[in-house]
């Protein structure tokens, strides 16, 4: 047997260790690994079919119950397929786990739920608070892996939570858990188990400090889909977001509030991020942005301060800091402003990220209404692309977008030129450049 170093965060293999991985420069990231050569498996041949022999799948699905779960797994769980979910510590992957396990316990389907970090009786009081207590749900706190496939095995369940998948090992693999191999291999395994008996895995898994699933890339490969759970500890709204989904689309979101019960289900996001508006304020505007079929309403604020510094500051939450800095230029070259001795600020308020550039328009007028220190009208929402010579271009879907904000009760809409035709119900204000829409904005 060699000794190898593999780096937890890419999967770098070096023969010796190394302070830094040369490969993603991550510090003290190396551990030791045994190889173990493998016997070479018994030749044999597949039988090739042709494609139209092949015969389909069913188009079956388990739904948890839980709707804004289901538009993001694309309508539940398959039947033998892998699910990872990650998201920060806190974030609530735990408690969406317990809480899609009972639901499906409920409906019939038995859960296996094995808790790696915690206790079965902690298991127990998490549920009691989540009032989610079903005999549906098999408890096993257990980390050694060959004695969770023999549970499964045993009771075969129609769903498996592994919580998390950094804490489970096989015992064949000479490392310690949460190493690359050690994940590498029970995913593997857990894969094999999910094709092979027709159950449905759901792994949880840690995130490094850069937001990154832990472990190799590889896992994010085996897996059938993989889920972020976004969102900030102290804020009360979550994101759940799919970047991978062999059985639906990666364009769904779905929106939860963490509550004292668990998670709730925001089925009209878009009002909750508006609800708590300031009347009058300047530097805030309304801005209409698509995750994937589902349009939300999200007011952007900004401010704009004078400096103390010889630098000015440019900071941001929920706002691309990139986009923030291309739209402060566009502003001073062609519409006359001078940031050059102003701090500037930007916020999404209600702990979204807005990242589509349909939301540049409603950015450049916070940002001017807090440089004039003028309030822009509240029932007024802006969509449009800003390029750099200051021209508003069209964007995605607009009819979708106009018709989320007059549902909400919005009055007018500041949309690129040419778009125009597509609304009806609003008063529609088309642009062609952003000093046109400074010009026309409804101010206070």
């Amino acid at each position: 047997m060699r000794v190898a170093y593999v780096c937890q965060s890419c999967g770098y293999r070096s023969p010796r260790w190394l302070g830094r991985c040369p490969n993603c420069d991550a510090w003290n990231s190396l551990v030791e690994e045994l190889d173990v050569p493998r016997r070479p498996a018994a030749s044999r041949t597949a039988k090739p079919t042709p494609l139209p022999e092949v015969s389909p799948l069913p188009e079956e699905r388990w739904p948890t119950g839980i709707g804004e779960l289901d538009r993001v797994l694309g309508g539940g769980f398959v039947p033998g397929s892998l699910v990872l979910v990650g998201g920060d510590p806190g974030i609530g992957k735990s408690t969406l786990a317990l809480q899609a396990a009972f639901r499906l316990a409920e409906a019939g389907r038995p859960v296996l739920y094995v808790a790696g970090e915690e206790s079965a009786q902690q298991t127990r009081m998490r549920a009691e608070r989540l009032g989610a207590v079903s005999r549906g749900v098999w408890v096993v706190a257990e980390t050694d892996l060959d004695a969770v496939l023999g549970s499964v095995r045993k009771l075969r369940p129609a769903l498996v939570v592994v919580d998390s998948i950094q804490t489970v090992y096989r015992p064949d693999v000479p490392s310690a858990p949460g190493s690359v191999g050690q994940v590498r291999e029970c995913a593997a395994a857990l894969l094999q188990l999910a094709k092979s008996e027709g159950t449905a895995v759901l792994l949880v898994g840690h995130v490094t400090k850069e937001g990154m699933l832990a472990g190799p890339k590889v896992l994010e490969h085996l897996v059938d889909t993989v889920l972020y759970f976004e969102g900030e500890r102290h804020q009360a709204y979550r994101i759940l977001r799919a970047t991978k989904n062999r059985f639906g689309s990666t364009n769904e979101i779905g929106v939860f509030e963490m509550g004292p019960g668990g998670l709730v289900e925001v089925p009209n996001p878009s009002a909750a991020f508006l609800g708590e508006r300031p009347p009058g304020a300047a530097g805030a505007a309304v801005v209409c942005t698509l995750e994937g079929s589902r349009p939300l309403l999200v007011e952007v604020q900004a401010l704009v301060a004078p400096s103390a510094f010889g630098t000015p500051r440019r900071a941001t939450s929920g706002v691309d800091y990139n986009r923030l800095l291309l739209l402060v230029a566009v502003l001073e070259k062609h519409a006359g402003f001078a940031f050059s001795q102003a701090d500037v600020y930007a916020n999404a308020a209600g702990g979204v990220r807005v990242e589509e550039p349909a939301a540049d328009l409603g950015i450049a007028l916070a940002l001017a209404s807090s440089y004039r220190t003028l309030a822009l009208d509240g029932r007024t929402v802006f969509c449009g692309e800003l390029g750099l010579a200051g021209e508003v271009r069209p964007v995605p879907q607009l009819a979708r977008r106009l018709a989320e904000a007059r549902k909400l009760g919005f009055e007018r809409a500041f949309v690129p030129r040419g778009g125009a035709a597509e609304a009806s119900g609003l008063d529609v204000v088309p642009v062609g450049t952003v000093v046109e829409a400074l010009e026309l904005a409804p101010w206070r």
